[in-house]
């Protein structure tokens, strides 16, 4: 079996329990050239990343979801990697992120968003040093 990383492209994980959702900025992103692995709960999630956190570029996280809610999910990915590198995805408001923010969370894009800012957001994550 390949290795799950096999080519140069920048992989992006996205945890998200919107199904519909997850399979827009899949397409998206994989468009634009980016590898993307997803995750519809936050189990599985935090599984992924821990198997293969020295490849993933960003995270994309909601914040609203059944299992967890996205600042707990952060907490562990931080965790695993204090510098991992991960935009919320929130229809709250910015005050959700404020606190996230402190512990390092790189930015948050507010529900429903557009995908060129989508876009513009993960490749600002992908070639920030």
């Amino acid at each position: 079996m390949a290795p799950l990383f096999a080519n140069n492209k920048q992989c992006i994980l996205a945890i998200d329990d919107e199904p519909d959702l997850l399979f827009i900025i899949k397409t998206t992103l994989e468009d634009a050239g980016y590898q993307v692995i997803t995750a519809n709960n936050p189990k599985d999630g935090l599984d992924l990343y821990e198997r293969n956190w020295r490849d993933i570029r960003v995270v994309l996280l909601d914040f609203i979801m059944p299992e967890m809610t996205g600042d707990a999910v952060f907490e562990c990915l931080l965790r695993l990697n204090p510098d991992v590198r991960v935009l919320l995805l929130t229809a709250c408001d910015d005050h959700v992120a404020r606190r996230l923010f402190d512990l390092g969370l790189r930015g948050y894009i507010q529900k429903p968003f557009y995908l060129a800012d989508l876009l513009a957001r993960v490749a600002d994550e992908v070639e920030a040093p």
